[in-house]
């Protein structure tokens, strides 16, 4: 009999058939990292839509060179092929929609109302339960493909010290189990959904405008949040909104500044 909490592949491919995804899911029980796999398949040609997935990574990789810490079966790790036709510099965008996927399907089928980190962490209580990592590949100007990675902590019930005052999960917050599968259906068919709207509105209007109003909606950290940036050399400021390109505004002592990549924190 299968495990309620494990994952139930047949079922899931079988909820995937009408998606970009359909009969591309790639499981493994342990590998380093999903990301590194889906960047070198992407680049041996696998197509759009292709999805790898592991009940275990060793080598998991967060943002900024960071780490990403999982324990084996407790969390959904997953990285998605996408090969959009837009610039590089256009690539931020990416990185956007999936926070905004993620947190409408923790919402749908969890209940959980997660606050965004610009530009794609997903936190409860102030606590980190979701990081995405997108990799690129480009000729020049032009993207060739993305890998877009993504981690949410479901039902670990500890974390090691070193992060245990800024890393929670779904089932520390809410005292329940949860089963991945719904979750993770959920959100690879909100991540479709986002991926085709934003870049229909961009080929459509250039512009994003829809999708940085949801993010301001979901997102305490948009406007009037004192903030550290983790950006050259660091820098403490309040937070201004977001320009057309989708960058974080910081108000500062010196000027309004642009984060490009930089990690944002809460001052408190």
């Amino acid at each position: 009999m299968l495990d309620a909490l494990q994952y139930d592949l047949s079922a899931l491919e079988h909820k995937l058939t009408r998606t970009i995804y359909a009969g591309k899911l790639h499981f493994y029980p342990e590998i380093a990292s999903t990301n590194s796999i889906a960047m070198n398949a992407a680049q041996a040609g696998a197509p759009e839509g292709s999805v790898f997935l592991a009940d275990q990574q060793t080598a998991g990789k967060g943002r900024n060179g960071h780490g990403w810490h999982s324990e084996p079966g407790e969390a959904i790790l997953v990285s998605v092929i996408l090969r959009p036709q837009i610039a590089t510099a256009r690539a931020l965008w990416l990185s956007l929609m999936a926070g905004v996927a993620v947190h409408d399907a923790i919402a749908q089928t969890i209940g959980v109302d997660c606050d965004l980190r610009w530009p794609n962490d997903l936190l409860i209580a102030g606590k980190k339960v979701c990081g995405i990592l997108t990799e690129l590949s480009s000729d020049a100007d032009q993207l060739r493909f993305a890998v877009v990675g993504i981690g949410i902590n479901v039902n670990q019930q500890w974390f090691p010290a070193e992060i245990a005052s800024i890393a929670t999960s779904l089932r520390q917050q809410t005292d329940k189990s949860w089963p991945r599968d719904e979750l993770l259906a959920a959100l690879l068919e909100s991540l479709q959904a986002e991926y085709f709207r934003c870049f229909s509105e961009m080929s459509a209007r250039n512009t994003q405008r829809s999708l940085l109003s949801r993010i301001e909606a979901i997102s305490s950290y948009v406007r009037n949040k004192q903030v550290h940036v983790e950006e050259a050399g660091g820098y403490d400021g309040i937070t201004d909104g977001l320009d057309e390109r989708g960058f974080l505004r910081v108000r500062t002592p010196s000027g309004v500044r642009t984060v490009i990549s930089g990690g944002v924190r809460e001052l408190r």
